[in-house]
């Protein structure tokens, strides 16, 4: 940004006065998310996703005459609707950000969307909370989602269990909003589709011994147990035991507990398992991983979602001439859709380019970014299947 300026200043003939005045041009997003908790091994990588399009804008300076974005990350712990309110209310109070990246987990969304943004008047773009409960919360146009629904993807496990003649399952899930709604959702799909669900329990995260939780599945029984929980907490913990007492050896895992943390704990232990994450192998997921390079791992859960969330923020800015969250809320849906020039990732400022010049954009980003209803991606997902103790892409849906 600083080669940029001065280079600037050169062409224009800025006066040092005026170069401070753009370096001061600062505007901040914050960064929401579990850096703590049942899935702070996925954080990371969704983190520097968003924090990649941030510095992708700055980079190009084309937002608003070359504003600076800067972010600022807060945990949202994932669970504790409390912690993730009181880090909401600092971002905006003290940090002053001008919209959310976030946060990820549903319960602690939609908390901090009741509590914080909507009295606030602060947007707010989830990559990842997926509770159909979230489609229709109270959000004065605030909140939107790059994550599809989880009414969608309960008809999407019922498609991948049924084709793989599953006719009976046993489900468990985290006792929370994420859970309870995946949880129903499947149920609903996979009974409408003639399948059994022999048993549907919640399980409580932070647990040592899930022996109980375990036992009362296997008398329930079914051909395989869906884990909707999460990689790093109570998820594993159901799978560990029931792997170690011979209950269930093979699983469907959603989106929760796709993770790399899946692969290092179990390995082979998991051959003939199945699961789903949202995903696409549209161009733009190509280009995002070619821009990623190894930074971090770009097909991780939620990494393409974290990136095209940050970028729809700036790019609604860009199109309202504001940064205030009231101004740009509504330019959030049309800057995502049709009609316009459609816009990739690492084309970012290209974009800025375009809407400074009263030409429409139409977003596909790293997840082939379309929004419908109140605000959330109409959903694809990566199928996975486990062999050699790898997760391998087995479709998309």
């Amino acid at each position: 940004m600083k080669k940029l300026l001065l280079a600037s200043a050169a062409i224009a003939g800025l006066t040092a006065t005026a170069q401070a005045a753009s370096h001061a041009n600062e505007v901040k997003i914050g960064i929401i998310l579990g850096f703590t908790g049942p899935i702070e091994s996925l954080t990371p990588a969704m983190a520097a996703g968003a924090e990649m399009a941030m510095s992708e804008v700055t980079e190009s300076g084309m937002l608003m005459d070359g504003a600076t974005v800067t972010p600022v990350r807060a945990d949202s712990t994932c669970v504790d609707s409390g912690a993730a309110t009181a880090a909401a209310e600092r971002l905006i109070t003290s940090e002053g950000v001008k919209g959310i990246m976030g946060a990820d987990c549903s319960g602690v969304t939609g908390a901090i969307l009741t509590n914080v943004a909507v009295a606030n008047g602060m947007v707010m773009i989830s990559p990842s909370a997926t509770s159909p409960g979230l489609s229709t919360a109270e959000d004065d146009g605030l909140f939107f989602r790059t994550a599809p629904s989880d009414a969608r993807q309960g008809v999407v496990m019922t498609e991948v269990l049924m084709d793989q003649g599953i006719e009976s399952v046993a489900v468990t899930y985290t006792n929370n909003d994420y859970g309870k709604g995946l949880a129903d959702s499947f149920q609903q799909a996979f009974e409408a589709a003639g399948g059994t669900v022999t048993i549907s329990a919640a399980h409580e995260d932070g647990k040592a011994d899930y022996s109980a939780e375990v036992g009362a599945l296997a008398s329930a029984g079914g051909d395989r147990l869906v884990v909707a929980g999460y990689v790093d907490q109570g998820g594993a913990g159901i799978v560990r035991g029931a792997l170690d007492t011979g209950a269930f050896d093979t699983f469907h895992f959603p989106d929760g507990m796709i993770g790399a943390a899946l692969e290092e704990n179990f390995g082979s232990e998991l051959d003939g398992s199945t699961g789903q994450v949202p995903g696409t192998d549209s161009p733009g997921a190509a280009r995002f991983a070619e821009a990623v390079g190894d930074t971090f791992d770009p097909t991780g859960p939620y990494t393409g979602e974290s990136y095209d969330a940050a970028a729809l923020i700036m790019l609604a800015m860009q199109a309202a001439g504001s940064v205030e969250p009231g101004d740009y809320k509504t330019k959030v849906m049309e800057v995502a859709n049709a009609p316009g020039e459609k816009i990739y990732p690492g084309e970012l400022g290209k974009a800025l380019e375009l809407i400074a010049a009263g030409t429409d954009i139409d977003y596909v980003g790293a997840t082939n970014v379309e929004l419908i209803g109140p605000g959330e991606a109409s959903g694809s997902y990566r199928e996975i299947v486990f062999e050699g103790g790898k997760m391998e892409t087995a479709g998309y849906r």
